[in-house]
């Protein structure tokens, strides 16, 4: 089965406080992860909170990366989601929760948008 994009949802734990708080080395961080992932960076937005804490989104052509950060527990919520080839969510993963000083991270990958056949075939669903 075909699949338009590839999301990778990962919870990453025993990340250095200092890291997590800093909005500068989250927003460096997540760029530099797509950069790593191969993907081409589009928009930037993150959010400082206080008192601790950051959150944030990459645009990249290939869809996106964001974060949520708990720095008093070491932990951050990450997704990252490309679609196409040419880009590995993996990658960025991998480069994150190295940066982050992470300590354990679990993660699982969901294929989006799959395509089941060419077919003029339509489901509809009401809720």
């Amino acid at each position: 089965m075909q699949s338009l994009g590839r999301h990778v949802l990962a919870e990453v734990y025993g990340c250095h406080f200092e890291v997590l708080n800093d909005i500068a080395q989250v927003e460096d961080i997540m760029v530099n992860a797509a950069l790593e992932a191969g993907a081409e960076v589009r928009e930037v937005v993150f959010h400082k909170f206080s008192p601790q804490g950051v959150s944030g989104v990459v645009v990249i052509s290939e869809s996106h990366l964001a974060i949520h950060t708990w720095p008093e527990l070491g932990y951050a919520a990450v997704d990252v989601f490309t679609c196409g080839e040419s880009v590995n969510p993996w990658d960025a993963c991998n480069y994150l929760a190295e940066k982050f000083g992470a300590t354990h991270v679990t993660a699982s990958e969901v294929k989006r948008g799959t395509v089941q056949s060419q077919k003029k075939e339509r489901l509809v669903v009401n809720i």
